[in-house]
């Protein structure tokens, strides 16, 4: 309906109702928008309570519109706003509205608008206001003159508004119909808006509640296509070569970041790239990575400390975390400062299961390789010193067990076989890759340590060489099922073990307070651990995920990061770097409302 007169700027406020059938509603938003940081920029998901002209009635979750004033002319036109504008990565965003009644005369708008357009008129009517009108099937573009657009639509019709955040145009369909481009040039932050202005007219609107009566899918499918077709097409000319050479070196930093020795080599020679680091100080990394993903934390402490001297001294908030980590790992029984109290390796603590690679976010590498530990009479963290070499540490030694422990300590395991007590488990992921294979059957040969390890035969490490054929096997026992975890595999001996460990995880915490002050960080990360021991089931309760084991994996990155940047190599790959670069000018474009970021997700292009 043409706009008899003019009105002026009426502000609102966005509501945060709670609309029905929440779970479906997201699960169906996430499908649809998946670029869309929704604690960043929400999606609409109901009409606001508060953006809207006193003549508009809600009902129903918010999402049922009805007129409630006096509908004798145009002022007393009401509308209403979403919660929420349309987030730019939404790239293509949809709402439908479907006409309950049309009332007395149908006097309805369907459209968008910006914050702070009046809301005493129908959407279309002022400057950055945009409606399409049941009664005339007239558009309206920031103007009370409208354009003829489509049909008329009255009671039991489903009305849908296609906002295009790529090129910036608006186009409606009437009962899964499209009708075409009805605004081109839009202005971004626009909010889903509804007008009506006679008795009687009640609309619902659908932002995702229920499937939609248009194929929108089908529509994003298209400009999916559209987007991912101008990537791949983009000219790259006399610089191929340059890039492949480029690229390759990328993807052969990212395999030795990660200690994947054998597969880098191979691809090394393929493609004739030059591996920048040590073939031995990689295979020390990864040994170090796997110590951790298995949950055999003080032991990648005992082996970063000896192959890597000064490392945690210098840097006391990673020495911390891994303190508290192999706490952790202490509660779920898998540390050795626990297992050595048992000839049997705990029953049914979890492990870090067999798997030929791990999130590269966390950066941690495969673990289901040959383990480093030692069959240690003292059973400290599964490598001994001697008194006499010990290293030097400004901080409190956290001690290890008893030296009367059994010389049969379990400190070791076959990772071939298994990183986890499920054997059905490990065998489904130690066959994903032949690749992998390779790289575990390397680590089979005797491997330096370019650090010169101090010679002791109680490690079993001799002349600097890990002998691996003195490592021992898993406990056949340890593959049995056990119907519940208990608290250090349920060994008393190995309960008191880790509360005296905590003791002296608290004293490490404050002398690290005194020396360089309070740290919340730490607070936090002792509290949680220490919190684990307040349950009788640490694994179903409010911290149990810490005893996760993809909790590692983050400690896993943080340790090996360390450790390169020590050795004077890049603490992350470019190639994560380029990766991290390229998501994050993803976010910068939906901020400033470049609609076509949400279909070109860097997820799309690694698979």
């Amino acid at each position: 309906m043409a706009d008899p007169g003019a009105g002026s700027l009426h502000g609102g406020d966005g509501g945060l109702p709670c609309p029905p059938e929440e779970q479906e509603l997201s699960q169906r938003l996430r499908r649809l928008y998946p670029a869309v940081n929704q604690a960043e920029t929400p999606l609409p998901r109901s009409w606001s309570p508060k953006d809207k002209y006193n003549y508009i009635g809600l009902s129903q979750g918010n999402l049922r519109v009805h007129y409630k004033g006096h509908g004798k002319n145009h002022k007393d036109a009401a509308s209403v706003r979403a919660t929420h504008p349309i987030p730019a990565a939404c790239g293509i965003y949809y709402f439908e509205v479907k006409i309950v009644s049309k009332g007395r005369d149908g006097y309805m708008g369907i459209g968008l608008s910006a914050q702070g357009v009046n809301m005493n008129r129908l959407p279309g009517w002022d400057k950055h206001s945009y409606g399409y009108h049941g009664d005339d099937g007239h558009s309206f573009c920031s103007s009370g003159t409208g354009q003829p657009y489509g049909p008329t639509f009255t009671t039991g019709d489903v009305i849908g508004c296609c906002v295009n955040l790529i090129n910036n145009t608006c186009f409606y369909t009437k009962n899964g119909h499209s009708l075409g481009i009805a605004f081109t040039d839009l202005p971004s932050n626009l909010y889903p808006t509804v007008g009506l202005q006679t008795p009687g007219e009640i609309v619902d609107a659908n932002f995702g509640q229920q499937p939609f009566v248009f194929d929108i899918e089908d529509y994003m499918r298209e400009w999916r296509a559209k987007i991912q077709g101008t990537i791949k097409r983009f000219p790259i000319g006399d610089r191929l070569g340059e890039w492949q050479a480029m690229l390759q070196n990328m993807v052969s930093s990212y395999l030795v970041h990660h200690g994947y020795c054998a597969t880098a080599t191979a691809f090394a020679r393929v493609t004739e790239t030059t591996i920048q680091e040590e073939q031995t100080s990689i295979k020390n990394r990864q040994r170090i990575q796997k110590l951790v993903l298995a949950g055999r934390v003080g032991e990648a402490i005992e082996a970063t400390q000896q192959l890597y001297p000064g490392l945690l001294e210098h840097n006391p908030n990673l020495l911390f975390m891994l303190k508290c980590r192999q706490f952790v790992e202490m509660v779920n029984g898998t540390d050795s400062e626990v297992r050595c109290f048992s000839a049997r390796s705990p029953k049914s603590q979890d492990s870090y299961p067999a798997s030929p690679s791990l999130s590269p976010r966390h950066g941690s590498n495969n673990s289901h390789v040959h383990g480093t530990g030692a069959d240690s009479p003292s059973c400290s963290n599964g490598v001994t010193s001697t008194k006499s070499k010990q290293s030097h540490n400004k901080y409190p030694a956290l001690s290890s067990s008893s030296s009367s422990s059994s010389s049969s300590s379990p400190s070791s395991v076959n990772y071939s076989e298994s990183n986890s007590t499920d054997s059905t488990k490990s065998q489904q992921h130690s066959s994903t890759s032949n690749q992998e294979t390779s790289d575990s059957e390397m680590e089979m040969e005797a491997e330096h340590y370019p650090n010169g390890v101090l010679e002791n035969s109680s490690t079993r490490i001799m002349n600097g060489t890990y002998k691996h054929e003195e490592i021992l096997q898993t406990d056949e026992s340890s593959m049995d099922s056990c119907p519940q975890r208990q608290l250090c595999g349920g060994n008393h001996a190995a309960t008191e073990r880790m509360i005296q460990f905590g003791r002296e995880l608290q004293t490490l915490s404050e002398q690290l307070c005194r020396e360089y002050g309070k740290n919340t960080t730490h607070k936090k990360m002792l509290q949680d651990a220490f919190s684990l021991l307040a349950y009788s089931d640490p694994w179903n309760c409010p911290v149990g995920q810490q005893l996760d084991p993809i909790q590692r994996e983050p400690v896993c990155a943080a340790l090996n990061s360390a450790i390169l940047e020590s050795q004077n190599l890049p603490k992350q790959p470019p190639l994560m770097l380029a990766l991290g670069q390229a998501s994050e000018c993803l976010r910068l474009m939906a901020r400033v409302g470049l609609g076509s970021c949400s279909f070109a997700r860097v997820d799309d292009c690694l698979h």
